[in-house]
């Protein structure tokens, strides 16, 4: 679902409040918040102090500190950089249920309606969502039935081909449908861990075919970890046993960490190509990859949109299509 902001506003009120947007929440400083509610500084202060003491909520989580440039009270021209604490929306609505104000008593009638707006809605697309779910594991059961069939009916060789790969999607999406997707792979044996010098270097080959000055450019040193993430052990055993693990993981980590400022995904993907290929499973016995352009670019988005709670499902999935 899109992200959205609801603005609180007050028709015959016309000031405006600049407000920091990070990690997908607004941060105000303590004299914005009294603007907003049109108190003194001191007033929310006390609020403040009253939410973290009374252990409303976690000063770790809701408070920040960003850097802001003033100009120097006493040189013309020259700047000074600080530290300010900010304060995200989950002190914001906090500090609106408790001061004692005529914007207060408006900003909780809004906050109020709004939230009935949203469980209003939230109820009405979930039941929408169990029937769509319903639906479409109806249309997986008659797939594979469709499929049963003409399995049985195909004479040619090059249609039987076609109709097993069908099958084999068909079951794949049944089985992410019932949560029966494969935890383990099936290639256990000594792994080969390509050296960060290697995949830099497969990363540089592939500099000249995208025109972008910030393809592969550093952000941080995160890819580094990535690499070496899969080679984890617990009690002298491999954290991922297979190599169809390992590889499913290197592509979740390199996808998400955004290690560099431009081209992550395709870093990813070649990445894992390159792993894969390097410990002699890309290829099955004739010759053809085990997973094509399509299904890598679409399980390679699927992570980029996925969230932090989804990971185990997401990497569930790479190893089934690896595993089929």
């Amino acid at each position: 679902m899109d992200n959205k902001i609801e603005i609180f506003r007050i028709a015959e009120n016309q000031t405006e409040i600049i407000v920091r947007l990070d990690k997908d929440t607004v941060w105000l400083k303590k004299d914005q918040i009294a603007e907003l509610f049109e108190r003194d500084r001191s007033v929310i202060t006390r609020h403040i102090s009253n939410i973290f003491k009374e252990q409303e909520l976690d000063k770790k989580v809701v408070c920040a500190k960003f850097a802001q440039t003033t100009q120097h009270g006493a040189i013309p021209g020259k700047t000074q950089t600080h530290e300010l604490d900010f304060y995200n929306l989950d002190v914001i609505i906090s500090v609106g249920y408790r001061v004692n104000s005529k914007r207060g008593v408006l900003f909780r009638q809004w906050a109020t309606q709004r939230l009935k707006d949203y469980l209003i809605e939230g109820y009405a697309i979930n039941e929408k969502r169990l029937a769509q779910k319903q639906q479409e594991v109806e249309i997986i059961k008659t797939g594979l039935r469709i499929v049963g069939r003409a399995l049985e009916d195909a004479d040619k060789v090059h249609e039987q081909t076609i109709f097993r790969q069908f099958a084999k999607g068909l079951s794949l999406l049944d089985d992410y449908d019932h949560e029966t997707l494969d935890k383990k792979g099936y290639t256990i044996r000594e792994s080969v861990y390509p050296d960060f010098e290697e995949y830099m270097n497969l990363i540089r080959h592939m500099h000249d075919e995208f025109d972008s000055k910030l393809f592969a450019k550093p952000k941080d040193n995160s890819f580094l970890s990535s690499i070496n993430q899969i080679k984890q052990c617990f009690n002298g055993k491999d954290l991922y046993p297979s190599i169809e693990e390992k590889a499913a993981n290197l592509l979740y980590f390199i996808t998400k960490n955004h290690s560099f400022v431009d081209g992550n995904k395709r870093i990813a993907a070649a990445c894992f190509l390159y792993f894969l290929n390097k410990n002699k499973i890309l290829y099955n016995a004739d010759g053809v990859s085990i997973i094509n352009n399509d299904t890598l670019a679409m399980l390679t988005l699927y992570i980029a949109n996925s969230r932090t709670d989804e990971s185990e499902v997401v990497k569930r999935l790479i190893i089934s299509v690896l595993n089929r």
